[in-house]
């Protein structure tokens, strides 16, 4: 199944939709066993479930975003924070240029920090924007999958990320997850510090614990709580 959206302008114009959904991952290091694509393919796979269950317009995702805390791994590419915002404007100004004015940031980098600034501005007059899925959503997916770790300790190339690849998108996760838990322990000054100074394989998580079983589930949950946005955007 594609990581890309196939729908044609017909489909668009038959399906009208009044919300369109944009993935946002990033282009950075997962550890020895996941891509570099890794939550570029997370957004992507969560923006295909839900233009599945409900009707919206799926986005092609934003592939590179802001990963300057994983700048020293090699392959990973970085983009200001100032440029992730000009991006999402122009694209929400297109949008509306074809009649769509609600939008949905579907975030899966936890590192996007302006995106919640986005959405605020976006919502000084009117409910255009929202960003999905926040916190409560996330811990909420963790807890009816039965995840073993939680939000915190399980930050990167973990439990939750690798369960939703071995389930969606198998291909992508290669040998070695099964004895690479790390745990990153409080992690105080990552923002001034950088990854580096709390992991040595690039991992923060316990991926052992991780089973396609579980990412099924964690999608689901994903999918149900999405309803809410919808709701509020487009009531």
């Amino acid at each position: 199944m594609s990581l890309l959206p196939t729908i044609t302008t017909i489909d668009v114009q038959e399906q009208q939709p009044e919300v369109a959904v944009l993935p946002i991952g990033s282009f950075e290091q997962h550890g020895p066993y996941l891509p570099l694509i890794t939550d570029t393919a997370i957004a992507s796979i969560i923006v295909r479930e839900i233009a599945a269950a409900y009707p919206v317009l799926p986005l092609p995702a934003l592939t590179i975003a802001c990963s300057h805390e994983h700048g020293t791994w090699p392959g990973t590419v970085s983009i200001s924070a100032q440029t992730l915002m000009s991006m999402i404007r122009d694209i929400r100004e297109s949008l509306a240029g074809t009649g769509i004015t609600k939008l949905v940031l579907v975030n899966a980098h936890g590192g996007n920090y302006v995106l919640s600034n986005i959405v605020q501005e976006a919502n000084v007059l009117d409910r255009r924007m929202s960003l999905f899925p926040q916190g409560g959503e996330w811990h909420r997916a963790r807890t009816r999958a039965g995840l073993v770790s939680d939000g915190h300790g399980d930050m990167h190339a973990g439990e939750i990320e690798t369960s939703i690849l071995l389930h969606a998108e198998p291909d992508l996760v290669r040998p070695g997850y099964e004895t690479a838990d790390h745990d990153g322990g409080e992690r105080r000054f990552l923002l001034t510090e950088g990854m580096r100074a709390y992991t040595e394989t690039g991992v923060i998580g316990f991926p052992s614990y991780a089973t396609a079983e579980k990412g099924a589930a964690v999608l689901a949950s994903l999918t149900e709580d999405f309803a809410a946005h919808l709701k509020i955007l487009a009531p």
